[in-house]
This record gives structure tokens, C-alpha cells and sequence, in this order.
């Protein structure tokens, strides 16, 4: 990973985008999608990361937490997830750095897992990812609300590529495919259990206005092709 100019800042929020070689495949089938989340919850650890050690650490935790009592899984955080999407060939995350160079050390630790992984799985050898990861740094409340819009609006491209330019022909349709696609963090900010211990919605919950506000927000920008204007710079894909 090239030598960044600019440190990232302990408890400012960054949007970063993860891209697939030559915008090739990062996710072929479900367990691909899968293992992308597992990553992105078991790499925010500052401690080293066996992933086989985790899924039994994980087991042990499930079936502990089927009893009377229940058990909390310790991690060293490096940094909050606050949102994600993954697209099949790029990925977008919402961070907030809680550590010391904590974004950087959880973003090699996923892009080189998950590397391991794919290049295992296809028998393929050399890079997974695009060699450094894109990033912008969020600087208001307005932007920090356009990017949660962003960010989970990003699945409409694969039924309706060109809605950023053209707009949507059918709102229904769009905004159904968002409250069933899987891969992003949606699902959790509207009360539909998805990957609720992946992301920490609090902060962003109370920002957007709960999760009505949520839903407004989304239906506002598909329904008004609302433009990006004002923010220009958060077009990292």
C-alpha cells in the first residue's frame, strides 16, 4: 500500500471504497458475499486475526448465547463500521477511526484476508484489489447524510444501470430491491435484521432521524434525481 500524505484522524468519519483489480469480480457467488462480511467484522481487531480460530470463537459464542446467559465477543477494535454496501466489484464503507492508523490497518488486514481467500478458492495468483483504496473524509452533517444515501443506493445500478443520470422509472420496484439486497447495511438502519453486529447504527440513526428518517432520505433521493452537487468529491466509484 503507497505511503498516504494525509494521516487519517482518530474519531473522524472517512467514506472509503475498496475496488477489484481491473474493476474485476471481488464476489462470483453467495459465500464470496459471505466472506466479505465476515472480514470486514472479524479484521477490525487489532490483534492477529486466524480465521478458523474466529468461526470456532464464533460457534462457541452462538451456542453459549442459546442458554440462559450470554456471552460478549471481545475485539480491539480498530475502527467503527458505520455503514457498507458491497457491489460485486468494489466495496463502500463508512468508518470512523478509533485507533492510532486504524483505518489503514483494517483496511490491509481485510484486503489481505480476503485476497487469501479468493486466490485459494479460484486457484488464481497476484492481486484481488486495486492497489490502494479510495477515501474522502466527511467534513458536515449534510454530507455525512448524502453519503449514508449514497452509499446505500449504490445496489439500484445493477437493475437500473444509468439511474444516477436518467432517474428511476419505477419507485416501488427500486425501493423493494433495496429493502431485500442483502449485501449492505440497509437492511439493519430500518429495523430489518440483516448484519446488526457488524455496524454501529446509533450515531448515524439519530443523524438521519431515526428510521423514518432513514427511508425518507432514500425516497427523496431516488424520487427527486437528487443530484451531487454540493458534494462532488464523495463520487469515489
Amino acid at each position: 500500500m503507497p505511503y498516504r500524505k494525509e494521516q487519517f484522524v482518530n474519531n473522524e468519519i472517512y467514506h472509503t471504497i475498496l475496488r477489484g483489480i481491473n474493476d474485476e469480480m471481488l464476489f462470483k457467488d453467495i459465500d464470496d458475499y459471505y466472506r466479505g462480511i465476515f472480514s470486514i467484522y472479524e479484521f477490525n481487531n487489532a490483534a492477529s486475526v486466524d480465521i478458523r480460530e474466529r468461526r470456532e470463537i464464533r460457534k462457541r459464542i452462538k451456542k453459549a448465547n442459546e442458554g440462559p446467559s450470554f456471552v460478549v465477543d471481545e475485539r480491539d477494535k480498530l475502527i467503527e463500521v458505520l455503514a457498507f454496501c458491497f457491489m460485486p466489484n468494489h466495496i463502500h464503507l463508512l468508518l470512523r477511526q478509533i485507533k492510532d492508523n486504524g483505518i489503514v490497518g483494517f483496511m490491509r488486514k481485510v484486503g489481505t484476508g480476503y485476497a487469501s481467500y479468493f486466490n485459494k478458492k479460484y486457484e488464481r495468483k497476484g492481486y484481488v484489489f486495486q492497489n490502494r483504496f479510495k477515501d474522502i473524509r466527511i467534513k458536515e452533517d449534510n454530507q455525512l447524510k448524502t453519503i449514508f444515501t449514497y452509499i446505500h443506493t449504490n445496489p439500484l445500478s445493477l437493475i437500473e444501470p444509468g439511474w444516477k443520470k436518467a432517474g428511476i422509472k419505477d419507485f416501488d420496484k427500486a425501493s423493494k430491491f433495496l429493502e431485500e439486497y442483502k449485501w449492505h447495511s440497509y437492511l439493519d438502519f430500518i429495523g430489518i435484521k440483516n448484519f446488526p453486529s457488524v455496524t454501529e447504527r446509533e450515531f448515524l440513526l439519530e443523524a438521519m432521524g431515526g428510521v423514518d428518517g432513514c427511508r425518507m432520505a432514500i425516497k427523496n433521493w431516488i424520487e427527486c434525481k437528487k443530484k451531487i452537487e454540493k458534494f462532488p468529491e464523495i463520487l469515489l466509484d
